[in-house]
């Protein structure tokens, strides 16, 4: 006689009210747990741009600083150099790797260009560490004995040089190896003290627009030419993990520092794609509330609908417990499947996605995150571990 009751449940269970609001709840916690699994996997897609290697972007992993120059700063010098409160400020920020000084000459610079060039500049000169430096050449070196410096030139100057000046005076253009290859005369004097060397081109920073000679030599000039005592750093530069980073920006803007704005731009896109990110999210918690506590009345309906049944058969000698697994046993394979579903159509999406970012050169693996798996795995314990209780107590309030 007892599973003759058994098949009367299961027959409760599939029709009626009882599989309308099944659906329901069943739909609810679908689109809740698909909600769910986009946020986090978007997420993930979203810090593989950042900062995985394939779509690293060195030039924007390092960030020159200096203070915003202001009216009321004009004829202050002080007032645009980092002090070493400031220093150790920015050292100590999170978004900080590895932090370095821009170190400009105490002395007066010239240049004059070869041959029928005509080309002369006063011009300056800054060193910064090597580790911070976008250009390797084996002869970016200097010791006192040398006559020669290694100059690093920015590119925009080259390009400043063979678009502007060059054309408007009727000079020819230079390309970058014959610049290599063309010795500069370099004149660095204070007062009476002058003192000439050859300069040549050892390459082309698109990191530091800045005339960059090795820090032994600056050292050295500024130590024979200069005060010998190291100035106040009115640049800095520093190596961030995230150069769009909110916090950094605001940073920045709260203390009145600027950096090449170009490399910041995509701040506030991070900032939009978070919170759009985010919203998602809440709205598939509050789905997901909403799903348990469909599903929660769903049983308590279906228990509700049942109760003689379930009094008779408890008379008769059925454990609770038994009943409460015979219910539990028709909802479970309900949620695997959901979960199922709600992961494959996630998988489906991310394969999609990584399809149309690589044509546009933006890398993101074509599968599902570890920690997407995890939330649906969680997802569907959670909504277990609740319904189970749910049928506890309307079976035991019954019983």
């Amino acid at each position: 006689m007892m599973p003759s009751f058994y098949q009367l449940l299961k027959k409760i269970i599939q029709t009626g009210i009882g599989r309308s609001r099944l659906l329901m709840a069943a739909s609810g916690l679908g689109i809740a747990m698909i909600l769910l699994l986009v946020a986090i996997q978007v997420h993930s897609d979203f810090d593989q741009l950042l900062h995985s290697q394939q779509n690293a972007n060195e030039s924007a992993d390092f960030l020159v600083i200096n203070k915003k120059i202001t009216n009321a700063m004009m004829g202050q010098r002080s007032q645009s150099v980092f002090s070493p409160t400031e220093v150790a400020d920015i050292r100590q920020q999170p978004f900080v790797e590895a932090f370095g000084f821009i170190t400009s000459n105490q002395y007066k610079v010239t240049a004059a260009a070869p041959g029928d060039l005509h080309f002369y500049t006063d011009m300056f000169f800054e060193s910064v560490p090597d580790s911070f430096i976008d250009v390797k050449n084996e002869e970016w070196k200097w010791t006192p004995a040398d006559n020669t410096i290694p100059i690093i030139l920015p590119n925009d100057f080259l390009n400043l040089y063979n678009f502007g000046f060059a054309l408007s005076q009727d000079l020819p253009q230079i390309s970058p190896e014959t610049v290599k290859a063309l010795p500069m005369k370099i004149t660095i004097s204070k007062g009476l003290m002058t003192e000439e060397f050859t300069g040549r081109i050892v390459g082309f920073s698109d990191r530091i627009s800045s005339f960059l000679v090795p820090g032994s030599f600056m050292d050295w000039a500024n130590n024979k030419f200069g005060t010998g005592e190291a100035p106040s750093p009115s640049r800095v530069i520093i190596k961030t993990k995230d150069p769009s980073d909110p916090a950094l920006v605001k940073y920045l803007e709260d203390k009145g520092y600027t950096t090449n704005q170009d490399k910041i731009k995509y701040s506030k896109t991070k900032l939009i794609v978070q919170t759009i990110v985010s919203v998602i999210g809440f709205f598939g918690l509050i789905l997901l509330l909403f799903a348990l506590l469909v599903f929660s009345m769903f049983i308590q309906l279906v228990i509700a609908s049942c109760k003689k049944e379930i009094q008779l058969l408890v008379t008769l000698g059925t454990a609770p417990r038994q009943l409460q697994r015979y219910l539990m046993r028709q909802f479970v394979p309900l949620y695997i499947v959901i979960g199922i579903v709600a992961l494959l159509l996630v998988a489906a999406l991310q394969w999609w996605a990584s399809k149309q970012l690589a044509a546009h050169d933006m890398i993101v693996s074509p599968l599902i995150a570890a920690g997407t798996g995890l939330a649906a795995l969680a997802v569907i314990l959670l909504v277990y571990v609740v319904n189970r209780v749910s049928v506890r107590k309307y079976i035991n309030a019954i019983s």
